[in-house]
């Protein structure tokens, strides 16, 4: 009995455990923004007339890069 609720504690630490460290360097961040941060990339892409259209015709390509290159016009 000790041992099932020994392994559940453990099983349930394991996580908030890993988050740890990432929650550290989260802290951290926003005191070296102040000083010299480089400027992040934007990301967010305009929504195109092909956003709600179907692409799983790109999967018919025959290498990664060119399903990729296809699916990108879908973005």
């Amino acid at each position: 009995m000790k041992k099932m609720i020994l392994a559940a504690l453990v099983a349930l630490a394991l996580p908030a455990w890993a988050q740890a460290p990432e929650q550290k360097a989260v802290a951290a961040k926003p005191a070296a923004i102040g000083k010299s941060a480089p400027k992040a990339k934007a990301t967010a892409r305009k929504a195109t007339a092909k956003r709600h259209q179907d692409a799983r015709h790109c999967l018919q390509q025959p290498s990664n890069d060119a399903i990729i290159r296809c699916a990108e016009e879908y973005l």
